[in-house]
């Protein structure tokens, strides 16, 4: 008898232990209100929306995510893997939110959740000055480089065909118009703030940015999560207070200079 109570009480320091241990494990990946903290991926190759200052990754996504967590009660830790990975980690689980101006499509919606929209986008066309690319239609005979897996590649793939061999695709937007700089293609195809930003930081290179808005439609930026996503509705509750309380304009007004079309973003909910 003396010999199982002591073996009873044993088991039950070692149930006492593990379950101490448990709790501290959870403690570490939780917030001070028990929330979990956020691994958050994204392709910091992308100004303004996410890109690296030094060591640090910074931008639009970058300031409006951490307003609507801070709304949300969420903390979070932002971490450049890369645009493919980023969609991998997604899937298999090791990532909470992908954060990186990706567009809310119905092919994206069948594998994952997204956010109410928190930014209105189309694709717009880099070129040379002098160029006779004037729409997206005059891109059928041009050799285009674009950022592989994006709605630009989509969009170009469109116009010229799938397999074209004139469509040059990159991982990133910076090597797309590197290989146009260095005379490999006559046109970029990517998002407007993309664009924009680059020509105006590199008025030496003389490139012009082309809108045509009948050739390419509006999209519009979510927070990407895994399906079934507990966090989706916190982050977007926490997107819509930062377009009540003014804070989603300030930011938006930092980094463009304007106003935002807050209504529009309402208006797709």
């Amino acid at each position: 008898m003396r010999k199982n109570g002591i073996l009873f009480a044993l088991f039950i320091s070692i149930v006492l232990v593990l379950a101490a241990c448990g709790t501290g494990s959870e403690k570490a990946n939780s917030d001070g209100d028990g929330k979990k903290k956020l691994r958050v991926v994204t392709d910091a190759a992308y100004a303004p929306f996410e890109y690296m200052d030094k060591d640090k990754i910074i931008g639009f996504d970058v300031d409006i995510f951490t307003a609507a967590a801070e709304e949300a009660g969420y903390d979070f830790e932002i971490v450049n893997v890369g645009w493919d990975p980023l969609f991998a980690e997604l899937e298999n689980g090791t990532a909470d939110v992908g954060l990186s101006a990706i567009t809310i499509n119905d092919d994206r919606l069948k594998s994952y959740d997204f956010s109410v929209p928190y930014f209105e986008s189309t694709n717009k066309i880099l070129a040379p000055e002098g160029t006779d690319i004037k729409k997206a239609a005059d891109l059928t005979d041009k050799t285009v480089a674009v950022q592989s897996g994006t709605t630009g590649a989509d969009a170009v793939d469109a116009l010229l065909g799938n397999g074209n061999e004139k469509v040059k695709k990159f991982e990133n937007n910076n090597l797309a118009i590197l290989e146009m700089k260095n005379q490999g293609a006559d046109a970029v195809v990517a998002d407007n703030a993309v664009l924009e930003a680059y020509a105006k930081n590199n008025p030496q290179e003389n490139f012009i940015v082309i809108e045509d808005k009948e050739g390419f439609e509006s999209e519009y930026y979510g927070f990407m999560f895994p399906k079934d996503s507990e966090m989706e509705a916190d982050l977007s509750k926490g997107l819509n207070a930062i377009f009540d309380n003014g804070k989603y304009a300030e930011i938006y007004k930092e980094w463009f200079g304007q106003d935002p079309d807050i209504e529009n973003l309402k208006a797709q909910q």
